[in-house]
């Protein structure tokens, strides 16, 4: 019987310090849902000390998600609660804050890390290598008094002294450390080197029997999944990964590239993993929508021409047989070839058991999550002569699911109270009666009421938009010109009704299928517009001094759907501004 592989997700931290990702705490809560189900052992959930909104994110995921056991009970499932975990500095407001925050689940971590490498210790904490040791013992100890499960991490292990950095890491074991985790914080190790280093620290290190060890492979050289594959063929145990590889920089490892790789070759490597491989591809969806950072099409195992094949010779080998140039199945990791197709005479049940298909099922989206899609799929349905595609389903999820976690500082009730009136009654079968009743969203605080746009070759586009205040409970009409499109005048006339000045980062739209009749999606990315400051002399300026917020809408009309999107991301802003006391992305930033 092999080891079980640990697979340790920090999509929720390392991942969240991808440049421009803000996410507020319900999205946060619902990946971390889906990363349950997706059979994960640790989720660490943030750095509860950051601000009091950190601290409630990690609290909500040790408490509503902690106790969970969706998804995680049968034959290869993990069949236990998922680990809880929250992150540290060696100091002991940190610690002691970390504990709190992470408590209340039944499994829980804390993850405690200090700096090993001499530049570290000369220029950043400006101790020596006795201190340094010193700390260890007493931060590991003190985490150690709190909880049974701690992680250490030597920042920068990979440039640390060798010698010194078994020295720490025994410390760190006598203290109290039931895993010890050896990050490549620069991505500087190749995977020669960074197995040969996990091998040295296991054979050096007093008390190495008696741990896990674990692996934090950043991805500058492009070989963070490499180097983590070669720690575990030298005794890693555990793997620290985020979803896409986001994070830091140029990203962290991979979740889907380890699983599949550990996947596919069984033989290769002496241990074994608990993911449901047949949610990869939705969780990776959801972490694409709701971050903001796209997917690059070749991206190995969920990028969208991972299963394609253009070449004549591929495709005639294909069709043959699809081992010959496919050594992944598409359904192993959730990419349906099943041929139920959708249409505007599909019932619930139909549309219930495309999502199941899709990685959408249980409790993967709520009743009101599931309702609203299903108007938004009939309504499509009824517009589509084609039908409706697998692209199209997975962008209807992700458009319901940027709506209803938007965030606002809108009381509910006067939310409620102000919800828009409901369209007209469908007369689609299986729809009932009061469907399309459902109010928008009580998070949202603007909604678009009606919308009329004004443009043409040799003609200034113009605007004209009723936005729906649900604070003021009351409807703002507006209009614009603009010199660059219906576009420019749609969002001009926007923050003229919010009186928001915002920034327009990123403007994406795609199409879901093919033929005239596709479904739009839009993606956009914004920020409050600040005035450039002045850097202090040496200081580096940083991505993150502003927080971005992401929104994305889908529709058969790609101008509806823009302008859904941007509101989606301004719901989102002014949420933040409001009522969400986290960090900003430079107080979250920690390297490790």
């Amino acid at each position: 019987m092999t080891d079980k592989l640990i697979i340790f997700d920090t999509t929720l931290r390392d991942g969240e310090q991808s440049p421009g990702v803000t996410l507020n705490t319900d999205e946060k809560v619902e990946i971390a849902r889906q990363l349950a189900r997706l059979g994960v052992d640790v989720i660490e959930a943030g750095f509860p000390v950051a601000s009091p909104g950190d601290f409630n994110a990690v609290q909500r995921i040790a408490r509503e998600v902690g106790p969970s056991m969706e998804g995680r009970t049968g034959d290869g499932r993990v069949n236990e609660p998922v680990v809880i975990c929250g992150l540290a500095r060696s100091v002991e407001n940190d610690i002691r804050t970390a504990f709190d925050a992470i408590k209340d689940a039944p499994r829980h971590r804390i993850h405690v890390f200090l700096a090993t490498s001499d530049i570290h210790l000369e220029f950043k904490l400006k101790i020596s290598r006795e201190q340094c040791k010193q700390r260890i013992r007493e931060m590991v100890g003190l985490a150690k008094s709190l909880c049974a499960d701690i992680e250490f991490s030597p920042e920068d292990a990979g440039r640390s002294d060798h010698a010194f950095l078994a020295e720490a890491l025994a410390v760190a074991i006598e203290a109290g450390a039931t895993t010890l985790n050896i990050p490549d914080t620069v991505g500087y190790n190749s995977p020669k080197q960074y197995g040969e280093l996990i091998a040295y620290l296991r054979a050096h290190t007093q008390g190495a029997e008696s741990v896990v060890w674990s692996t934090h492979c950043h991805n500058d050289l492009g070989l963070a999944t490499a180097n983590s594959l070669a720690g575990v063929s030298n005794g890693a145990r555990q793997v620290e990964v985020a979803v896409n590889g986001i994070g830091e920089r140029a990203g962290n490892t991979a979740l889907e590239e380890v699983v599949m790789n550990v996947h596919t070759h069984p033989d290769a490597y002496p241990v074994h993993h608990t993911i449901n491989t047949r949610l990869l591809f939705s969780t990776s969806r959801m972490v694409e929508d709701l971050s903001g950072m796209a997917v690059q099409a070749n991206k190995a195992i969920v990028g969208r021409n991972a299963f394609l094949h253009e070449s004549g010779i591929h495709q005639d080998g294909v069709l043959k047989n699809k081992q010959t140039y496919e050594i992944i199945r598409p359904e192993d990791v959730g990419v349906t070839t099943g041929n139920l197709a959708l249409g505007k005479h599909s019932g619930r049940h139909a549309f219930k058991t495309k999502l199941e298909q899709l990685g959408y099922g249980g409790a993967a989206l709520s009743d009101a999550q599931f309702q609203h899609a299903f108007v938004k799929f009939k309504d499509l349905a009824d517009s589509k002569k084609a039908g409706v595609t697998d692209g199209d389903m997975h962008a209807l999820v992700a458009d319901v699911r940027s709506s209803t976690l938007a965030g606002s500082s809108a009381t509910p009730d006067a939310a409620s109270a102000a919800a828009p009136a409901p369209a007209p009654a469908s007369t689609s079968t299986d729809l009932p009666e009061d469907a399309h009743e459902l109010p928008e969203p009580a998070a949202q605080r603007y909604t678009l009421r009606h919308m009329q746009v004004f443009t043409g070759v040799g003609i200034t586009p113009t605007a004209t938009v009723t936005l729906h205040d649900a604070q003021l409970a009351q409807d703002l009409t507006d209009a614009a010109l603009a010199q660059n499109g219906p576009i420019e005048a749609i969002y001009s006339v926007i923050q003229r009704i919010t009186k928001l000045d915002i920034e327009l980062l990123n403007f994406n739209v795609s199409a879901t299928s093919e033929g005239q009749d596709t479904l739009g999606k839009v993606a956009v990315r914004i920020a409050r517009k600040s005035e450039p400051a002045e850097p202090a002399e040496g200081a580096l300026t940083a991505y993150g001094a502003e927080p971005k917020f992401t929104g994305l809408s889908t529709n058969v009309d790609i101008i509806t759907a823009s302008a859904n999107a941007y509101l989606a991301a301004l719901n989102r802003l002014v949420s933040h501004d409001a009522a969400d006391t986290r960090a900003s992305h430079k107080d979250r930033n920690v390297n490790i």
